[in-house]
């Protein structure tokens, strides 16, 4: 999955959380959140997604105050406490504190450098553009001129990084992208996912668990800085579940381990966070007739498991494309 985005603004932090079931929209501004959206100067295109989604059957669902990001601010007993209320990885969150630059706190920190005096960034993975997220199992090497060769943003959780390298090793994938302009998005599902990213800003090896005494610049290069990396914030990942993906599994015994799926995350955060979104290989209503990866050497199905509603999914982006809050690209 791969796709293209553009830019707004920056987010905040709440010391109340509103209930797992109802997430109502003036909580934020009761909690004094920044907003997440900061007033987009693409205005001749009429493309940005703050300006858009109110006119359209997502308006109700979207609360432009939820962080998109967590960073060193968050680091509070109180935002510990409140955290620990729900499942999740939240003992580390002191882990945070390695990320406190304006860089950790902005999804698209280079937009000022990047931007050519664009008002609106339009984006495509293509190498010519400006804004190319990438998620998982991230294939480029060979297919290139599909699918271009940058990577600015990899959104991963630790889990799912070393699942891909022992799962797609044959197929050629080694790890995630490395580049000047790559970023990585931490998606924080377990301890494993604070203790690397605490260990890739630092220059030192993990502590403990599965990947202790490793060196992050095996996964992300000698030049990895803390000015690279970016972790989701919990309330975001909920927020997206809750109005967004809301699946029948959230009423059935797999209730915990059900989730969006790591693609769906970075798309909906590319949506929350970017004027425009070009969505590509992404699971549309035909899906039967291809194979699960682009990369696939022979046709392979896909797979359901119950932590991800695959199917939800594609529903919404089809929704989403039919509201014109994304492009998604699919086969004629």
């Amino acid at each position: 999955m791969y796709l293209s985005a553009a830019t707004t603004g920056a987010a905040g932090n709440c010391s109340h959380q509103p209930s797992e079931r109802t997430m109502i929209r003036d909580v934020a501004s009761a909690c004094g959140l920044t907003p997440v959206f900061s007033a987009s100067p693409c205005r001749t295109a009429k493309t940005a997604f703050g300006q858009r989604v109110g006119a359209t059957v997502f308006g109700e669902r979207f609360l432009e105050r939820i962080p998109v990001l967590q960073w060193a601010k968050h680091v509070t007993s109180a935002e510990h406490q409140r955290l620990s209320q729900y499942p999740g990885a939240h003992a580390l969150v002191e882990s945070l504190s390695v990320l406190s630059s304006s860089a950790n706190r902005q999804m698209l920190d280079d937009w000022r450098s990047r931007s050519n005096n664009s008002e609106c960034s339009r984006c495509a993975v293509i190498d010519a553009h400006h804004y190319v997220f990438r998620t998982n199992g991230a294939i480029i090497k060979g297919f290139e001129q599909d699918v271009g060769s940058r990577t600015t943003h990899y959104t991963f959780s630790t889990n799912t990084l070393m699942n891909s390298m022992r799962s797609y090793a044959d197929a050629g994938y080694t790890g995630p992208p490395v580049s000047q302009e790559t970023r990585y998005v931490f998606l924080p599902d377990h301890d494993r996912d604070y203790l690397l990213v605490k260990a890739a800003a630092t220059h030192t090896v993990v502590e403990r668990g599965p990947e202790r005494d490793e060196r992050p610049s095996k996964y992300f290069g000698e030049d990895i800085s803390a000015e690279k990396l970016k972790m989701y914030h919990p309330d975001f990942i909920r927020y997206l579940r809750n109005r967004f993906l809301r699946s029948h599994a959230m009423n059935t015994k797999y209730r915990d381990i059900y989730r969006p799926s790591t693609g769906a995350i970075m798309l909906l955060a590319a949506l929350h966070t970017c004027d425009q979104v070009n969505a590509y290989g992404f699971m549309t209503p035909d899906y039967a007739q291809y194979s699960d990866h682009y990369y696939d050497s022979s046709y392979h199905s896909v797979a359901f498991y119950i932590n991800h509603d695959l199917r939800m999914e594609m529903a919404l982006w089809q929704q989403l494309h039919q509201a014109g809050l994304i492009r998604l690209y699919m086969h004629h």
